[in-house]
């Protein structure tokens, strides 16, 4: 088997949360579009996914969810028949529920999050699929009152938590990944390093973003290097530089974060080292090509893998 063939290649469907490509003036309006004509909406997905020419899908928020696909297509059988009937497979599901939760420190919360996460867990690998993708909690403003520090006390706590978590999804056959996003608190390198110190490798592994580590100020390469091992699923997104170290942390930050995101390859990202990297540690798993909110998803992801096959996967080879 070719080493480039441990590499596959898919998207995450907030790439397609752009109102341009839906024809509508703003967020809202998809979320409307969505909600009316569900079926046109998913259907103009899948078909633009098959069209990018990758062959992975990465759930996220609603209306991108995996409640959404069932509720559109029947059942969970309906919904990976019309994966499969565009040659079409599900890379992973992103959890969000983590990140939104507020304090998830309490025990009626935590039950809340790991029910819901049970349920996805059956989804994903009633689809075929063992990669659940889960956001880390979001850090606070610099400066914002009351301090909550993010101290070595504090991430014991997140650490204790994502721990029993991944051994319950374990027994379901589904690996939990933390993502790298940006403000939360795990995203800049010394907290990255120390949630993975304090986590339990066989059940708490990573999925690194290049753009949200270099949003940061991180180094990509030497954070994912350091941990390669914990890597099972991995974002590839470009990004402009580090935003400022006093950027409002709120409910907006997401949209904060897109004008700093740059098309593949024309950002801050060292591709040529980056793929030296995953060939050197024979890294073998999905290649999540995202951009958030693309104005021409189709066309930016087929580009993007365009430049993956010419200038990368002979390195990789």
């Amino acid at each position: 088997m070719p080493a480039s063939d441990n590499l596959r290649f898919g998207v995450d469907l907030v790439t397609f949360f752009h109102p341009g490509f839906w024809g509508v003036d703003s967020y809202d309006a998809i979320v409307d579009h969505a909600k009316s004509h569900p079926r046109q909406f998913w259907d103009k997905i899948l078909d633009s996914i098959q069209a990018s020419g990758v062959t992975g899908v990465e759930l996220t928020f609603s209306p991108f969810n995996w409640q959404d696909a069932i509720k559109t297509y029947g059942s969970v059988e309906a919904f990976g028949a019309e994966l499969s009937a565009r040659g079409l497979q599900l890379a992973s599901g992103f959890f969000a529920e983590l990140e939104a939760s507020g304090d998830f420190t309490e025990a009626a919360a935590q039950a809340a999050i790991i029910a819901k996460a049970e349920q996805y867990a059956d989804f994903i690998k009633a689809c075929s699929g063992d990669v659940m993708v889960i956001g880390a909690p979001m850090r606070q403003t610099p400066g914002e009152e009351p301090v909550r520090f993010r101290d070595f006390g504090q991430a014991r706590v997140i650490a204790d938590f994502l721990n029993r978590l991944g051994a319950i999804l374990y027994k379901k056959g589904v690996k939990l990944a933390v993502h790298t996003e940006a403000h939360s608190i795990f995203a800049a390198a010394r907290d990255v390093d120390l949630l993975m110190l304090l986590t339990d490798p066989a059940y708490v592994h990573m999925c690194p973003d290049t753009a949200h580590i270099i949003l940061e100020g991180s180094d990509p390469i030497q954070l994912v290097d350091r941990h390669h091992e914990r890597m099972i699923i991995a974002h590839w997104k470009d990004a402009i530089g580090k935003m400022p170290a006093d950027t409002p942390v709120g409910a907006d930050i997401h949209e904060r974060h897109r004008p700093y995101f740059c098309g593949f390859g024309l950002g801050r990202v060292d591709w040529p080292a980056w793929i030296r990297l995953l060939r050197d540690r024979q890294f073998n798993g999905w290649a999540i090509l995202e951009l958030d909110a693309a104005v021409d998803p189709i066309g930016d992801i087929a580009n993007g893998l365009t430049l993956v096959r010419q200038a990368l996967l002979p390195i990789y080879r």
